[in-house]
């Protein structure tokens, strides 16, 4: 594992495949599989490769920017390339860590001020969107992402108070055939409103189709998020059916098998953690979707429209949105049905979504995540509290006769049938249920799963401060603070419980407080958080409980 983790950072990378150009090339393997047939190669029609160097060389691109995003197009096809996300930055300055780093002589990080990017046009880590029309049978060809477009200007900006802005480039045939692509971006907004308008001067009647994709090699770079236990987060396609509602289509899917499916509105996605790309066709046509994989790695997930036929010398507009930004849930819903679900909280969806929705409130008024964090772990404990109750109850009861059972265990140490009734007995006479401090708990179990996926999927956490040294809830403190203070209450948690009469089995009890702190260490501190909180709650709830338990007996 070593070795190959050397190797692909630092060994020698593989030559990037040479690019087809297109005007050449008769056989364009991205383009949807359905919508257009794929034409052998004669020897005297064998594409002419350009060069990395050479395309970089003649490419063109239109620099697009607003208040919450920075692009490129690509005039060859109007592709959507290098786009940044200007409010999220990579790293996130922490001035307090970095004094406090200062006064104890340790090195001062320094973090990075260059913003997230989502789409990226570098060959080795591919992710754009492309779009375009595909002609019908018979009809002049249509510019797809292949062909190369006009565009006025090389650059736009958004202005201060300008809310809108509009990026048109045009493609005209020699046969009359005017194709104009029309991206609206909005002040505040991560969606792209894509209009590819058709005028058809060509004097007969024209037909065909829009499509729009998303082309992306698999991440391989990005390393497990520690909140989700070292596990990566989700990253490869999603699509979204009137039928079949959310639906995950990993790479592996993609190469396994090729998606043909039919649907009225729906969208087809990227996610990876925190962000996701989609593709939004209008709601009210019936929308084909497909996925593809190409010959070089790379992965293609994405939607064609219906046929549409324009009559001579009259026009016709097809539209879609494309969604590039953050997964904030609020802002998602209103985009498309379902695109709030790219935030995966797995199987407890249903209990997570609340969850959040909690959370949403309580920050709403309080403006700060951390103390949200605290306000959810309150009430979750308050929801909670009778099965709590009834759980210290029985661990109560249970450390009350922990004497009598460890003086039967001596006395039938020999004799393990014995002991066992004799326990039972006791257990029945002082009415002593052995599972009464397991069964509410595990009944919480599945809550406290959901909690565990909202603090590790929702973006809002990303860089969110809380106060002092934590700046930053979703990595870990950087100072282990937290964790420690953690461990520390769960130590004193488990001294309130009553000791497992085997001594094996009381050691190794002993050693979770220190296991869980080391698994702590790296944990984000959103989670550490939350866990002292409710560690304390309950030590709290745990001691009142315990002593009117002894005032009784």
């Amino acid at each position: 594992m070593l070795w190959q983790a050397w190797e692909q950072d630092y060994g020698p990378k593989p030559e990037v495949a040479a690019i087809v150009n297109p005007e050449s090339a008769k056989s364009k393997e991205d383009l949807p599989i359905s919508a257009t047939p794929v034409q052998a190669l004669s020897a005297s029609q064998e594409p002419v490769l350009i060069t990395n160097t050479t395309l970089a060389a003649v490419a063109k691109t239109v620099k697009v920017k607003t208040d919450v995003i920075a692009l490129e197009i690509d005039m060859q096809g109007g592709t959507v390339t290098n786009l940044d996300l200007l409010n999220y930055p990579i790293e996130k300055s922490n001035t307090v860590v970095d004094s406090l780093r200062k006064m104890i002589g340790m090195e001062v990080l320094k973090a990075s001020s260059v913003p997230v990017r989502l789409f990226n046009n570098n060959p080795e880590n591919i992710f754009i969107a492309q779009s375009g029309l595909i002609a019908d049978s018979g009809s002049a060809n249509a510019s797809d992402h292949y062909t190369v477009f006009k565009s006025e200007q090389d650059s736009y900006a958004l202005q201060p108070g300008q809310d809108s802005m509009q990026v048109p480039l045009t493609w005209t045939d020699n046969n009359g055939l005017v194709i104009t692509k029309l991206f609206t971006f909005k002040r505040g907004n991560y969606e792209i409103v894509l209009e590819q308008n058709v005028k058809n001067n060509t004097g007969k009647v024209w037909a065909g189709r829009q499509y729009s994709q998303l082309l992306r090699t698999p991440d391989t770079t990005s390393k497990g998020n520690m909140l989700t236990g070292g596990m990566r987060a989700y990253n490869g396609g999603v699509i979204y059916t009137e039928k079949n509602k959310y639906q995950k289509v990993s790479f592996d899917d993609m190469a396994d098998e090729t998606l043909d499916v039919v649907s009225k509105g729906g969208w087809t996605a990227m996610i990876q953690h925190y962000f996701a790309s989609a593709w939004i066709p209008p709601v009210d046509q019936e929308n084909h979707f497909y996925t593809k994989e190409l010959k070089d790695g790379r992965y293609v997930i994405g939607t064609y429209s219906p046929s549409v036929s324009v009559e001579a010398n009259s026009t016709a507009n097809f539209s879609s949105q494309l969604f590039a930004g953050p997964k904030i849930q609020p802002m998602m819903e209103k985009v498309a049905t379902g695109l709030e679900l790219t935030v995966d909280y797995s199987v407890l969806t249903f209990i997570g979504k609340p969850i959040y929705w909690l959370l949403n409130k309580i920050h709403s008024f309080i403006g700060n995540w951390g103390v949200a964090i605290i306000g959810v772990t309150f009430c979750i404990k308050l929801l909670f509290f009778p099965l709590s109750q009834a759980s210290f109850k029985s661990m109560a009861k249970m450390r009350k006769v922990q004497p009598r059972l460890k003086e039967l265990q001596e006395r039938y140490a020999d004799d393990r049938p014995r002991f066992n009734n004799e326990m039972m007995a006791l257990y029945k006479k002082e009415k002593v249920n052995p599972l009464g401090g397991c069964l509410p708990i595990l009944i919480q179990i599945p809550v406290f799963m959901a909690l565990y996926w909202v603090l590790s999927e929702t973006i809002e956490f990303r860089q969110a401060p809380f106060m002092l040294w934590i700046q930053d809830l979703s990595i870990q403190d950087p100072f282990y603070i937290l964790p420690i203070i953690m461990g520390i209450s769960m130590k004193i948690q488990q001294s309130l419980n009553p000791a497992p009469i085997d001594p094996i089995q009381a050691k190794v009890m002993k050693m979770f407080p220190i296991v869980f702190t080391v698994f702590f260490l790296f944990f984000p501190a959103g989670l550490v958080l939350y866990w002292v909180i409710n560690n304390t709650l309950s030590i709290i709830q745990q001691t009142y409980i315990t002593k009117q338990i002894e005032k009784a007996g």
